[in-house]
């Protein structure tokens, strides 16, 4: 049966290599701290990292003038967007 992913409490398991955790230990040991703090103080930057950069849009020089000159100049409301406006519910 599947685990689920996540559980009830704060534990993590993973399989490891053994010359992969060496090397984890000798890190640790250089660092002078212990392996749950080595090991989740750089997974959680790494994770950070990802997450910035799916959060951000990357855009050409050309498609950063198009999106500025479409704010500065906006096109008239096509038909489609004057239908979505009167689906939206009416505020009181």
């Amino acid at each position: 049966m599947p685990r689920p992913a996540i559980e009830d409490n704060s534990r993590m398991s993973l399989r490891i290599r053994a010359e992969d955790k060496a090397m984890l230990l000798r890190a640790v040991a250089l660092k002078r701290t212990d392996l749950t703090d080595f090991v989740l103080g750089h997974a959680l930057r790494a994770a950070q990292a990802v997450i910035e950069a799916s959060d951000r849009v990357r855009l050409s020089g050309r498609d950063s003038l198009r999106v500025l000159e479409l704010l500065e100049n906006p096109p008239s409301p096509n038909v489609r967007l004057r239908a979505a406006a009167r689906a939206l519910p009416r505020r009181s």
